[in-house]
């Protein structure tokens, strides 16, 4: 070969690597702007982008499971001893909750929609039959009126004289179905023929089934991708009138604002997640968080770690609220009651979150309604009690997204990506051929294949 024919040969050898080498560089910022790009559609809430018709449609299953307090000494208990409660639960129901009335604000970078709820009993997953398993516990409707009339000795009266000719005590015994979705109070009954604003039902989840909470305003991403999903606005508030502490993440059922801090790495069916979880400043006393002062309407309102008084927004009622077993909360609470035995692994709210792509790929929601009791003045039969902060029920929110396929395509993207830029890195060209195919392979499935 001549000297020629080899400075050729050279050249074109030196050529062909330079080619390869700025087609694999532009293969890999062609991959890495396609796929930014794809994800900020997919992972905003806009038309046409996965996560909106999620968002919108959210699909089964959402599980609702409510677990009771049922009393089984309530004379002993009204007459000083301590009182004894057994769990009995759960009664799960399946959720359906559509949002309807979306309607896109600000030119797109915010959303407002309604949240319409449909329950549907599950006996498969249920303990027993909602309609013939009984429940005893404190008489709610009878607390929450004579704590409404305490200050007035004329309607006190009133309301005693009734409450003894209706036989109404400081407790009650009804099925599951009536405690959740309603039944017809006596007292009410009388009530309401007096005032007819009262209504005369009362259930725990009374008129919750096929209704909505208000309308909610959420931010889409678009503006800023860290605020998807984020609420910006609950009935027109972007702060609850009722406190005075900022928004965070709205929980209806605490009936105010949490946050969460990360607790550790998971893994949910081969996908790692971060678990995220609401630490015990949540419901912590003013002197433990003074940032909980602002979720005290007044100084009488704030009780100790680990319970919240929410009556502002439960129409005056004394209703407390928890996680179940006073979890996170003082001794006392759970001392006071026998039968409450307070578990991480059972009692606790998580939140699990790919790492990758952001989504919640598993979720539990926990909360424990209770009743505040204490001797009233006017009513003889709460003269032997004590303040006591009664546990009623607690529920527990259960998701399961069905993201998993797509989001395992996301990681192996992802693992795809760095593995071009480290053939990229130490010159293996013939290598990186292979790995572009498969995330070619990859990105075409979840970009494709809905």
């Amino acid at each position: 070969m001549t000297q020629r024919s080899c400075a050729v040969y050279g050249v074109g050898i030196v050529c062909a690597h330079l080619l390869f080498i700025g087609i694999g560089l532009f293969v890999a910022q062609v991959f890495q702007t396609v796929i930014h790009n794809r994800l900020k559609k997919e992972l905003t809430l806009t038309e046409g982008s996965r996560v909106f018709e999620t968002w919108k449609n959210p699909p089964p299953p959402i599980f609702m499971q409510y677990f009771f307090f049922n009393v089984t000494n309530p004379d002993e208990f009204l007459a000083g001893a301590k009182p004894f409660v057994s769990q009995v639960g759960p009664y799960t129901y399946r959720e359906y909750r559509p949002k309807e009335n979306v309607t896109f604000l600000e030119n797109g970078t915010r959303v407002a929609a309604y949240q319409c709820k449909t329950f549907v009993f599950l006996p498969e997953r249920s303990v027993g039959d909602p309609d013939i398993d009984m429940i005893t516990t404190i008489n709610i409707p009878a607390v929450a009126v004579m704590n409404k009339v305490k200050d007035s000795f004329w309607k006190s009266s009133l309301v005693s004289i009734w409450m003894n000719s209706l036989h109404v005590g400081m407790f009650m015994t009804h099925s599951v179905n009536e405690l959740l979705w309603g039944f017809k109070d006596p007292l009410l009954s009388r009530i309401h023929t007096m005032n007819p604003e009262i209504d005369e039902y009362f259930g725990l989840m009374y008129k919750k089934n096929g209704s909505n909470d208000g309308e909610v305003v959420y931010h889409t991403g678009e503006a800023d991708s860290m605020d998807y999903g984020k609420i910006a606005r609950f009935k027109g508030e972007s702060k609850l009138s009722l406190w005075t502490s900022e928004l965070y993440i709205f929980s209806p059922d605490l009936c105010r604002s949490i946050f969460m801090e990360f607790e550790k790495d998971v893994e949910v069916k081969g996908l790692p997640a971060y678990r995220f979880t609401p630490p015990r400043d949540v419901l912590a006393s003013k002197e433990e968080n003074p940032a909980n002062e602002g979720f005290c309407v007044s100084p009488k309102e704030c009780l100790g770690s680990g319970v919240l008084k929410v009556s502002v927004c439960k129409k005056g009622a004394p209703v407390v609220v928890s996680f179940p077993h006073f979890y996170l909360g003082e001794e006392k609470y759970t001392n006071a009651i026998e039968g409450l035995s307070p578990v991480r692994e059972h009692h606790q709210t998580y939140l699990d979150l790919n790492p990758t792509t952001g989504v919640p790929i598993r979720a539990s929601k926990k909360a424990q309604i209770n009743i505040l009791i204490n001797r009233i003045s006017g009513f003889p039969k709460t003269k032997s009690l004590n303040e006591t902060i009664f546990p009623v029920m607690f529920i527990n929110e259960v998701r399961s997204h069905r993201l998993h396929k797509n989001i395992q395509l996301w990681e192996n993207i992802t693992f795809n990506l760095k593995k071009i830029m480290f053939y990229l890195s130490t010159e293996r060209k013939f290598a990186m051929t292979t790995v572009i195919f498969d995330c070619t392979v990859s990105l075409y499935r979840v970009l494709c294949c809905k």
